[in-house]
């Protein structure tokens, strides 16, 4: 007789009826409890970030004012990103710090960009008599790295000494190649004649101006649409509102990405530690300007961020013994630097590139 009995809900799983089914305890991968790669890597960061926030109260209670500095800075914001309150708490940091390395009251200013002004560069290339004291007072002002090895000296200002030039008619005939009916290379090729851009730009003369020379500085532009912001990877440069193209030392990464892209050879790479020492060091800092770097980030010129936010010109501007030199309000029609733009000859360099510096070149 068959029986009509049903078998137990459940009784069959993932299987036919009748297969027998083995007991959990039978199957080690069904008894133990098999973690996601989620779950993993939540319990991972729980505990990575429970190791990091017990380092970081350790550090806080050491006497070693530095370390507990240094660590903080780690996990600090990108500096356009962070509060009022956040911004006077990294200032401190940084104070305090750069007052134990260099054994002096040092301040960093964190003033932001005032309303109404674009700031803009102009220079008589006339003028520029190629004594470099600008590059000298911008080290000087802006701690830059003043090192003999290779890669410890660092200078944001280069002048291109530029050799004058003629065509001699002494030398039509010399140094070319006759080809058929014409000359291929002209006898005046091999001398300068006119100004290249490809010029020296470490010199030293007995005396400036040399009757055979001209001279062109060149420094950061801070474009209006800077190529240097567009391919930074982590954002840590960008352009202020008033102008100057700044870079956030903490945060930037050292691909070189930004060098790469500036046409006019205006940043500068960290290779060393850098050398700045103690009784040369500029107390008076910004923090988006002339406090002192670390090895491994990129630095440039951003017109003296300490000075310029405080009605001061930059220490290339007040420095040059000729007056080569003007800064001012581009939005100020009154400015010195506006009263060139209106009546001078006025170019900017590679201008074919779009980059629309407010760095400007004139003459008289």
């Amino acid at each position: 007789m068959t029986s009509n009995t049903h078998p137990p809900a459940g009784s069959c799983e993932e299987g036919a009826c009748g297969s027998p089914v083995p007991p959990a305890s039978a199957d080690p991968a069904r008894a133990v409890p098999q973690p996601s790669r989620r779950g993993f890597l939540r319990s991972g960061g729980k505990l990575g970030l429970s190791s990091l926030m017990g380092a970081g109260t350790l550090m806080a209670a050491s006497d070693d004012a530095k370390a507990a500095v240094e660590w903080a800075e780690h996990f600090q914001k990108n500096y356009r990103l962070m509060t009022d309150d956040e911004k006077k708490e990294a200032r401190l940091r940084l104070e305090k710090r750069y007052a134990q390395e260099y054994g002096k009251q040092v301040s960093v200013d964190t003033t932001g960009p005032q309303p109404g002004v674009l700031m803009g560069y102009a220079l008589n290339i006339r003028k520029c008599i190629g004594c470099r004291r600008c590059v000298k007072a911008c080290v000087e002002e802006n701690n830059q790295s003043r090192g003999e090895r290779p890669g410890e000296r660092i200078e944001w200002i280069q002048v291109l000494r530029m050799e004058r030039g003629k065509f001699d008619a002494d030398k039509v005939n010399q140094g070319g190649y006759p080809e058929g009916l014409g000359i291929q290379v002209g006898g005046n090729s091999y001398t300068p004649a006119g100004q290249v851009l490809e010029g020296q730009y470490f010199y030293e003369p007995e005396k400036v101006p040399e009757a055979d020379a001209t001279y062109m500085p060149i420094a950061c532009m801070q474009c209006e649409k800077p190529p240097c912001v567009k391919v930074c990877p982590v954002r840590t440069t960008y352009r202020e509102a008033d102008g100057p193209v700044v870079i956030d030392y903490n945060w930037c990464i050292g691909c070189k990405m930004c060098m790469n892209a500036c046409p006019y050879w205006a940043r500068r790479f960290n290779l060393t530690t850098p050398v700045l020492p103690k009784k040369d060091m500029n107390p008076v800092t910004h923090y988006l300007g002339n406090r002192p770097r670390m090895r491994g980030v990129v630095e440039k010129c951003h017109w003296c961020l300490q000075r310029t936010r405080h009605g001061r010109y930059p220490a290339c501007v007040e420095v040059c013994p000729v007056g080569a030199r003007k800064f001012g309000n581009l939005l100020d029609p009154e400015s010195e630097v506006s009263k060139v733009l209106a009546r001078k000859n006025v170019f900017r360099l590679k201008a074919e590139l779009n980059t629309f510096p407010k760095f400007f070149y004139f003459y008289d």
